[in-house]
């Protein structure tokens, strides 16, 4: 069997060709983290929508957060 100059990576027993990266991807940008940024987006909306549901019904019993803590 012949041998490769590194002595890690005999002929061979190589792994086979990596795939080409985008610019994005190489910096960590890829598809797959546009998809965590979606959902990090829409856990977001969906919070906001409940604290301003909480909101409108806390003003409609008349009462403000000075007045219900005081």
């Amino acid at each position: 069997m012949t041998d490769s100059k590194n002595i890690n990576n005999p002929v061979g027993q190589g792994g086979g060709q990596r795939k080409k990266l985008s610019r994005a991807e190489r910096q960590n940008n890829g598809p797959h983290r546009n998809l965590d940024r979606q959902g990090a987006a829409d856990r977001k909306a969906e919070l906001v929508r409940k604290m301003r549901e909480k909101t409108r019904a806390a003003g409609s019993t008349g009462q403000t957060d000075d007045e219900a803590r005081g």
